[in-house]
Parts: structure tokens; C-alpha cells; sequence
């Protein structure tokens, strides 16, 4: 077994697929008309037959509460694995992206805690 799909909701796809791949470096794998939604994903161009990131519609009644919560406590709601946080990081500074967390180690762990600027906190980290 092995993860195939991993999805993060998004109040805007078009606003999301725009950070997601010219801010992040994701690349657009699929995008198929779905009513007034698309089935959207992304992929690291390091591994474009890998684990596809679903852009979401964050139209169910459930999910802004979850989102919230998570926002309101510092949670991210995933993580990208990065070879150096530290460069990240300032490179993304560069690009106007807003850091909720700098960069900080925990054990062998450094991580950064970023807005995806579609309504959710996403982990940028490296185990050493």
C-alpha cells in the first residue's frame, strides 16, 4: 500500500493552483472540469508519477471549523519535505509568502510553518 492521493481544501483553486505551483514549485498534473469546481492536482516535479496534492474546494460545511481550528492553534494541515528549511524559507520570504513560524530545530527536525494564503498552515521541514 502506498499513499496515492493527499488532499488540501482551498477557498479558491484558481488562487491556490497559482501559489501551489509559481510560489511552492508544484507542478500541475491534472485538472478536469467537475461543475463549478475542477478535480486539480499538483505534483513535485522531482517525482511526477508520485503522490498527487488534490487543490480541494473547501465548500462542505465541515471543513471551515476544521480549518479554523487548526489556523487558530498553529497546526499545519501537512508537510513538504525540503532538502535545506533554512534556504527555503528565505527564498519564499523573497517571494512574499508570510511565515507564521521561522525556522526552529526539534531533535534532528528543523521546520518552518508557513499561509498558503488559501486558508491553511503548511510545514516546510528536513530531518537531518
Amino acid at each position: 500500500m502506498r499513499i496515492h492521493l493527499s488532499s488540501v481544501y482551498v477557498d479558491d483553486q484558481d488562487k491556490a493552483l497559482r501559489f501551489y505551483t509559481e510560489v511552492l514549485g508544484f507542478v500541475k498534473k491534472t485538472e478536469v472540469p467537475l461543475g463549478g469546481d475542477r478535480w486539480l492536482t499538483v505534483v513535485s516535479p522531482e517525482d511526477p508519477d508520485g503522490t498527487e496534492l488534490v487543490l480541494e474546494p473547501a465548500g462542505h460545511p465541515a471543513v471551515g471549523p476544521y480549518r479554523e481550528a487548526l489556523v487558530r492553534d498553529g497546526i499545519p494541515v501537512t508537510s513538504f519535505a525540503v532538502d535545506d528549511v533554512h534556504a527555503e524559507y528565505e527564498r519564499l520570504r523573497a517571494l512574499g509568502v508570510r511565515f507564521v513560524q521561522e525556522p526552529v530545530t526539534m531533535g534532528n527536525v528543523t521546520v518552518a510553518v508557513l499561509d498558503d494564503t488559501c486558508g491553511n498552515l503548511l510545514q516546510i521541514a528536513r530531518a537531518a
